[in-house]
């Protein structure tokens, strides 16, 4: 049975047509509503910019451009943000018009939830580290004290 024989005979039992549903969508509007599909040359473009954004950290690091490691990760992670924006762009087709907006608040929503997570985290971890170290392993000017034979408990 073809589409329109369907539909026509799902019609013709209810006293009405597909349309005539008013199950809250248009049938004959635009369906993307905003998300513009990309071409050939956008993809092309976003997969020239992520390789790219993955080629310069990789020389960054082989090449040992920075002398300390610290500013070498900064300016990776930098990149790397970089490329998730232009993955979400070009790949994922996200903007600020796409599904009326809710697709940018949910990634704005989830953002604020993972850097709540992991600067709670991090939080807990620090002070789990600096409040539950053993008592007698002091650390005073990078060497560890041990006690004293005085401070030992003495065996009888």
């Amino acid at each position: 049975m073809s589409a329109v024989q369907a539909n026509a005979a799902h019609g013709a039992g209810h006293g009405h047509g597909h349309d005539d549903h008013g199950h809250g969508h248009d049938h004959g509007g635009d369906h993307n509503e905003g998300a513009a599909h990309s071409t050939l040359k956008g993809y092309v473009t976003g997969f020239v910019l992520a390789v790219i954004l993955t080629a310069i950290p990789f020389w960054i690091v082989m090449g040992n451009v920075f002398e300390k490691s610290s500013t070498t990760a900064l300016v990776v992670l930098g990149f790397a943000a970089v490329q998730i924006v232009v993955h979400m762009i070009y790949f994922l087709h996200m903007n600020t018009k796409s599904e009326g907006g809710w697709t940018m608040l949910a990634l704005v929503f989830t953002l604020v939830l993972v850097v709540i997570t992991l600067a709670g985290s991090l939080w807990v971890m620090y002070h789990l580290n600096s409040n539950m170290m053993p008592g007698s392993m002091h650390e005073t000017h990078g060497t560890i004290t041990q006690p004293t034979e005085s401070a030992k408990p003495s065996t009888p």
